[in-house]
């Protein structure tokens, strides 16, 4: 198994720490970490039994097959900074920093470097993100195969390309934002017509697990799916004709827009 070492051990990292171990895709005495907060890493270690590390240098070696930058982006320059002289040919990096470009990252290398770009999202800590990866620099296809299998350890990940990466901020990545929203004016209709928080709350979680369940587990089109439930002249046909009238497809696709414009403004240059 690879040897692997997280710079960063926030809740993006830990949880792709938790899914490593507890999917036995990677060993915990393999995976090494520092974060400069020293309690998260002795979390880390008390919990699953990974090593930690005092500083970057004891983190990145020529042991080390994947250097994970599990950090924010605004941290990413500095970072890579006090990496630069450590990584070798020997070493793929995997940047979880949402909106850095893998240009960005290499321009801060001293040399060729394995690079994969990766956009996870906040799932994850549950153990369902949905991820997207692209390659750059020295990496091939088997450098994405080893990211993708990774990041499988907590949920489902696809190889994109790079230049549509912010398309996948902006659905993916934000996206579970967006079914929050929508679950909460579900939960809150339920209240208004009746039924209490915590009982409304809880036919909107299994409503909308088992409706992604069922998307998951079928190929057919999605609107497939929605006609199945669709009677002539019941209740579905009625409170889709609402959303119809209401737009909400096209304010959908206008959140995710939005959201991509975002990302790309924020892209460091």
């Amino acid at each position: 198994m690879k040897k692997i070492a997280f710079i960063g051990a926030g809740n993006m990292g830990s949880a792709l720490i938790r899914g490593l171990v507890n999917s036995n895709v990677a060993k915990a005495e393999n995976i090494v970490v520092f974060d400069t907060d020293l309690g998260k890493v002795d979390a880390l270690k008390h919990e699953l039994g990974i090593r930690g590390a005092k500083d970057i240098a004891g983190a990145v070696n020529e042991g080390i097959d994947v250097v994970v930058l599990a950090v924010k982006p605004q941290v990413m320059d500095t970072v890579l900074e006090q990496v630069a002289d450590r990584i070798t040919d020997n070493h793929l990096m995997i940047s979880l920093a949402a909106g850095v470009p893998t240009g960005f990252i290499l321009s801060r290398l001293k040399k060729p470097a394995r690079v994969v770009r990766t956009m996870p999202n906040a799932a994850a800590m549950s153990g369902q993100s949905a991820t997207a990866l692209c390659k750059a620099g020295t990496a091939d296809e088997e450098d994405l195969r080893a990211a993708v299998n990774i990041f499988s350890a907590v949920g489902v990940a696809v190889p994109v390309e790079e230049k549509l990466m912010n398309v996948v901020t902006g659905l993916s990545g934000s996206g579970p934002a967006y079914i929050f929203a929508i679950m909460e004016g579900m939960t809150d209709a339920g209240v208004l017509l009746g039924l209490d928080r915590a009982t409304a709350r809880k036919l909107t979680v299994q409503t909308v697990l088992g409706a992604a369940t069922m998307a998951s587990t079928e190929s057919v089109h999605l609107g497939e799916l929605k006609d199945r439930i669709t009677s002539p002249g019941g209740t579905t046909i009625a409170g889709l004709h609402v959303l119809e009238r209401s737009g909400l497809g096209g304010i959908l696709m206008d959140a995710v827009a939005a959201a991509t414009r975002r990302g790309d403004e924020l892209e460091p240059k």
